[in-house]
């Protein structure tokens, strides 16, 4: 099946979309184990929704993203749903992504 380039697009921000809905209801799912197990997190997806709106030339600021994606600012995610990482994660961050994230 042949899609043409507005469909797509159309698509994939249906699919973003809800990719971000998803998370936004699983506050239980922390960032690292997105990036040990998935090599991104929310703070990735707001930064590909940041650098998306750069390219355009669209104004969105980087806690306009985060908002986006969290949907609340991300210091208040942070401080409501944010855990301590065990040492266990952090060893696994640092086995997966030796040169940081």
């Amino acid at each position: 099946m042949a899609i043409d380039d507005k469909t797509r697009t159309e698509l994939e921000a249906a699919a973003f979309r809800r990719l971000v809905e998803h998370l936004k209801t699983r506050t239980d799912v922390q960032n690292i184990d997105l990036m040990n197990l998935a090599g991104f997190c929310r703070n990735c997806l707001s930064n590909w929704l940041k650098e998306a709106a750069d390219a355009q030339g669209a104004p969105l600021s980087k806690d306009e993203s985060r908002e986006a994606v969290y949907g609340m600012p991300y210091e208040t995610w942070k401080s409501k749903y944010q855990g301590t990482a065990t040492p266990e994660q952090l060893e696994t961050m640092k086995k997966v992504h030796p040169h940081g994230h």
